[in-house]
């Protein structure tokens, strides 16, 4: 936890557990290494309320679409990358790293309106020789990596 997060309020809320989901838990957060059920419970909640986020709609939100492709489809590296230009409103960044059995791993990292960047990772989970895909999205937003652009005309009068 960083500096920021241990200075945040928080608010106490107490739950009722059954002993079994109880033991899980204390079991999770010890094999995870969680400090604590807090910790793990909060990250849960995060984890679900950026699920709900994401289906309910045009909230901006970051994530990673992760696919495994045959990088021996023909033609599909370059579709890939036409379709990442394509939205470079949204994608942010890519990473492929070249596996055994003519297998590609892609992680490309996005950020937009929720509803859209699920229908980027449709659009290339379902491309032929995807073998398999996920869209992973967080409730948190990229900060701007340019200064606001009306700054750069300040002075040029003068």
């Amino acid at each position: 936890m960083n500096q920021k997060q241990k200075n945040r309020p928080v608010n106490r809320i107490s739950i009722s557990l059954p002993d079994d989901l109880q033991a899980d838990v204390d079991e999770m957060v010890a094999r995870r290494g969680f400090d604590s059920r807090s910790q793990a419970i909060n990250d849960m909640l995060h984890q679900h309320v950026a699920e709900h986020q994401q289906k309910i709609g045009d909230e901006v939100m970051v994530g990673t679409i992760t696919i495994l492709y045959n990088n021996a489809t023909c033609g599909l590296q370059k579709t890939l990358a036409d379709m990442q230009y394509k939205h470079l409103d949204e994608v942010i960044s890519s990473l492929h790293v070249h596996l055994m059995n003519n297998q590609t791993m892609e992680v490309i990292l996005v950020q937009g309106p929720a509803q859209k960047v699920q229908a980027i990772a449709d659009e290339i989970v379902t491309l032929r020789g995807v073998i398999t895909g996920k869209l992973q999205l967080m409730a948190a937003v990229i900060p701007p990596v340019h200064p606001a652009t009306g700054k750069q005309d300040q002075g040029a009068d003068t």
